[in-house]
């Protein structure tokens, strides 16, 4: 399924002018140089094609994208490409000619063999020039030309160079193209049953390696690929045993890895161990994939110039408006939105790779129409929303903040459990309960935090109280009954008497009252019994309720923190329904909910200022 996707997306690829992809029997890669030819084959010059890129600071040299023939998928030995190669096969010279004897020239005479076969097929004055340089160039003294002294280093480097001839490229010109296409649909192999499209086809004996998945190997890791006799079946070998056509198998190749490159304009983003993509099935497939990038994340800002685009659909331009509503932190009218995009409801894809060795995994995968996946994201706000302590805190929780807070503050890997994170995309993407994990890990940082401002640790803070809220919202959402219905709602519910909620409370209450006493002090109740009270209330309550006279005693309106905490034990009926010796894990995330709701309640602006509390911590 993930290949018909890939497949079909290129077919939308191919008809956009502003995506660039290559056509089938081609490929991008980055070219360095280019050596301008005589019609005798001479070397006239060497011509770099870098291009200037702004990084940072610093503005880099990087070579230029270009799309040439189809270039092999080298493992090992000497597998020369079509007018686009590196230096060791175009000039015979190499840095590695010095350890290994006869390297450059073993793969420049295969590139003239090869080269010089497909060219003597092609009648134009650009195939011939070629063809007499592969002819005339001798690669002992090449290294002495002036062109090429002249960027000797750059060369020996491993970028790859292609042919100029009269101003234009050679890979380029009418005559040799049709010779490649003909040569590639002759490519001798294996016809059967494509698993993709169904047509009995040529079948791909190597899979295409893909680019720019983080942590995979930099040469490209493989989707598909087999390299053990273990999976061989019926004699079949390599891309046999999974058949799936030259054609289809450049297309879905072709498409993965523009989603992958920074060519796409709707950036990849990285979830725990995995690369995310995603598409539409759609010719306005962009404005789409902006709308679902900045919705996972509405503090994204793009540049409206570059949405400006004369000609384009209705349907388009509406989406235009949703995506600006979105990055105003608006949210989306699904009817209207359908409405104004003429009924056009594309179905969405989202792919998560994460790396294995020489290969890429698929973390998840997930489709639904793109009305549905916009649903499930502002579902996963709405559970998430609650009371803000402070006003710069973000209003729209995403699903990396949300994960950030699994993570120990003072672990040097800040990456949140690969197959943690992706559970909870998946729960969010099809609005679904969000995996027990989540909830677990969360209690567990707040066990094991203590409060440190200057490294930005909060045992109880904003986002965690709304991934509990959340957590328990949809987890009893479905169920006949849900016993904390009454709290699991944005601020402070006064009149609830569940145990473990009032327990929360009453422990902000009484954390409050040790603050107006003493002022802040290195272990607090909070630092010191937290935990206990969280999940054994009556062995610490009773202790904390003694403490808190002397706080009363000490404190300039004590009067009025005794009253409410009388009032707060009036709602537990303490003669008839004791404090409880123990809270379950989700009467833990009850009573956290209390304490962070009692919590914000009290710290109005005019509270921070009367006691001095610190300005909001970043989230």
């Amino acid at each position: 399924m993930i290949l018909q996707a890939l497949n079909r997306y290129y077919d939308i690829l191919i008809k956009d002018p502003q995506a660039e992809v290559a056509p089938f029997g081609y490929g991008t890669v980055n070219v360095g140089f280019a050596l301008n030819l005589s019609t005798e084959g001479d070397l006239l010059d060497v011509l770099p094609l870098y291009t200037q890129e702004q990084r940072g600071n610093k503005v880099v040299e990087v070579p230029r994208p270009m799309i040439v023939p189809e270039q092999v998928k080298r493992t090992s030995g000497v597998n020369p490409n079509f007018l686009c190669d590196t230096s060791a096969y175009v000039l015979g010279l190499s840095g590695k000619d010095e350890a290994r004897q006869a390297y450059s020239q073993d793969r420049f005479s295969a590139f003239r063999r090869f080269n010089s076969e497909l060219l003597a097929k092609a009648d134009s004055d650009a195939a011939r020039a070629t063809a007499a340089y592969l002819e005339r160039h001798e690669p002992s003294t090449a290294n002495g030309h002036p062109a090429i002294i002249r960027y000797l280093d750059a060369l020996l480097s491993g970028g790859n160079l292609v042919f100029l001839f009269r101003g234009a490229f050679v890979h380029e010109d009418p005559a040799i193209r049709e010779v490649w296409g003909k040569y590639k649909a002759g490519l001798e192999a294996v016809s059967m049953q494509c698993l993709v499209t169904g047509e009995i086809a040529p079948i791909a004996r190597l899979h295409p390696s893909l680019k720019r998945v983080r942590g995979a190997q930099s040469s490209g890791a493989t989707l598909v690929g087999f390299n053990a006799s273990a999976y061989e079946s019926y004699g079949h070998t390599q891309g046999l045993i999974s058949p799936v056509s030259e054609v289809a198998t450049f297309a879905y190749g072709t498409a993965l890895n523009y989603l992958l490159s920074e060519r796409n304009p709707n950036k990849k983003f990285f979830l725990g161990d995995a690369t995310v993509v995603y598409w539409a099935e759609s010719d306005s497939h962009q404005v789409y994939e902006g709308d679902f990038a900045s919705l996972l994340d509405p503090d994204y800002v793009e540049d409206e110039a570059s949405l400006q685009n004369e000609g384009r659909a209705k349907a388009e331009a509406a989406l235009k408006e949703t995506a600006g509503k979105v990055r105003r932190a608006q949210m989306i009218d699904l009817k209207a939105l359908q409405a104004h995009l003429e009924k056009e409801n594309p179905r969405f894809f989202v792919l998560g790779l994460a790396p294995n060795a020489a290969r890429v995994s698929v973390r998840f995968f997930i489709t639904d129409p793109f009305e549905e996946i916009i649903r499930s994201i502002l579902a996963h706000y709405d559970d998430m929303e609650i009371v803000r302590e402070y006003e710069n805190q973000p209003r729209y929780l995403t699903v990396g903040r949300v994960l950030s807070e699994t993570v120990s503050k003072k672990s040097r890997d800040k990456d949140a459990s690969p197959l943690l994170a992706g559970a909870v995309f998946r729960a969010i993407l099809a609005n679904t309960p969000y995996p027990t994990g989540l909830y677990y890990a969360i209690i567990n940082r707040i066990r094991a935090d203590a409060d440190d401002a200057d490294r930005g640790i909060h045992k109880i803070n904003y986002v965690r109280a709304a991934a509990i809220k959340a957590f328990l919202i949809r987890k009893y959402r479905y169920q006949s009954q849900n016993p904390f219905k009454e709290v699991l709602v944005m601020a402070l519910n006064e009149q609830s008497t569940i145990p473990a909620y009032v327990l929360g409370r009453l422990f902000a209450v009484l954390e409050k009252v040790q603050l107006e006493a003493i002022g802040n002090i290195n272990a607090s109740i909070k630092d010191r019994y937290f935990t206990s009270a969280c999940a054994s209330p009556r062995s610490v309550f009773p202790i904390l309720l003694r403490l808190s006279q002397h706080h009363i005693a000490k404190a300039e309106y004590g009067y009025a923190s005794d009253r409410r905490i009388q009032d707060i034990l009036n709602l537990l009926d303490i003669d008839k329904n004791p404090i409880p010796a123990h809270l379950n894990l989700d009467e833990q995330g009850i009573f956290v909910l209390g304490y962070y709701h009692q919590r914000a309640a009290f710290y109005n602006q005019s509270d921070r200022q009367a006691l001095a509390v610190p300005t909001a911590p970043t989230v």
